[in-house]
């Protein structure tokens, strides 16, 4: 096996294949330097979306290919368990439990294992074993209610507020905040992370906000969703552009920028009830001119403003160009591993491995087998 780098190198773990919230997890661990091993189905579920090679967030891992319903395979697995630092799945609760490795007998293996499960609802309570997806968690929690204007239904960034960040993300902290534990007191543990504790507890920000009077339940009243000088808008060139100018500061230079410093209309930013009017007024000022010629006037000024790009435009800007956010590999855009970090640095995310590909050398790296004859023949 080459040699990984970045600040979790040397780490191991397995990865239940699945889809959402633990590939991504998996993904960004791997990013960061860990052996990440993907156990894969043999026949794949035909009702999951299958991108195959086309799977960012496979890459830099290996995969074996396994039965889960054969004694034989499972016994490959557990024996995989032993030497592994952590092992993430994102099965229903139970399911786990059903094939023979669920964090009981995990544990039993390895007793330093930590064990991240990531579901919608959490491994507990009445909806525990009911079917749902991003946008149902993030419903129930909270996070969803303030992704729209009065009147217009919710809309959230697909998979970003729930799968990633409430479920994928929350899943790599616990896990790596388990695995600290571990070292210290060579206990393994199970970690839940369930994405409507994480997408709420990502509403703490915002519920701090309310306990203080600047927030409030209605939506479009509130600092970050309701005013004129915090929304996006329509250029004459049918693109968008974002304002956040927030501070007074802020909007004051803002408001500057767009000719309106001696609009008394537009003097006291903060009054609820002219946000409706005041952003109509800015909606028809913004249609006046193309979001190039916005952006030559606004961008790189601290009146908080950025066009809004879709990915491959995002790519070429020269800000996220200097930094190299994105990356075309093998043909596909992708985000490059983040975040950095000055003296154990990233690589280069790795290849997107065809399902199984890896098992002789995985075997061989983790329990000295030569070849899968030689691991079968010591079953």
């Amino acid at each position: 096996m080459t040699s990984r780098k970045g600040p979790l190198a040397g780490l191991r773990l397995i990865e239940i294949a699945g889809i959402g919230p633990a590939p991504f997890c998996g993904m960004l661990l791997a990013d960061l330097g860990a052996d990440v091993v993907v156990v894969d189905r043999r026949q794949p579920n035909p009702e999951n979306i299958a991108l195959g090679t086309a799977a960012l967030t496979n890459r830099g891992k290996r995969s074996i290919a396994v039965d889960l319903k054969s004694p034989e395979d499972v016994a490959t697995v557990l024996d995989l368990v032993e030497s592994a630092d952590a092992l993430i799945e994102g099965m229903r609760p139970d399911v786990m439990e059903r094939l023979g490795l669920g964090p009981e007998v995990c544990l039993a293996r390895n007793p330093r294992l930590v064990y991240g499960r990531v579901t919608g609802w959490g491994q507990e309570g009445p909806l525990a074993h009911a079917a749902g997806h991003d946008l149902n968690y993030v419903g129930l929690s909270g996070a969803l209610w303030y992704s729209g204007q009065p009147g217009e239904p919710p809309l959230s960034p697909p998979t970003l507020v729930g799968d990633i960040g409430g479920g994928a993300l929350y899943l790599a902290v616990g896990v790596l905040a388990a695995l600290m534990s571990a070292r210290e007191t060579g206990r393994g543990q199970v970690v839940d992370a369930a994405i409507v504790d994480g997408s709420a507890h990502m509403m703490n920000l915002l519920l701090s906000l309310k306990a203080g009077g600047q927030f409030v339940s209605a939506r479009g009243e509130s600092i970050l969703d309701g005013p004129h000088w915090y929304s996006t808008y329509r250029c004459a060139d049918g693109r968008f552009v974002s304002v956040g100018a927030l501070e007074p500061k802020f909007y004051r230079l803002l408001c500057e920028k767009l000719g309106l410093a001696d609009d008394p209309d537009f003097a006291n930013g903060y009054d609820v009830a002219a946000w409706p009017e005041l952003r109509r007024r800015f909606a028809v000022l913004f249609a006046m001119r193309s979001s190039n010629e916005w952006c030559a006037l606004l961008e790189g000024t601290d009146a908080c403003f950025a066009p809004v790009l879709d990915p491959d435009e995002a790519a070429r800007h020269p800000h996220m160009a200097a930094r190299g956010v994105y990356r075309e590999m093998d043909g596909a855009l992708q985000a490059a591993p983040a975040p950095r970090f000055s003296a154990t640095p990233t690589a280069d995310p790795g290849p997107i491995p065809q399902t199984g590909a890896d098992m002789e050398s995985v075997l061989r790296d983790w329990l000295g087998c030569r070849d899968t004859t030689e691991r079968q023949g010591t079953s």
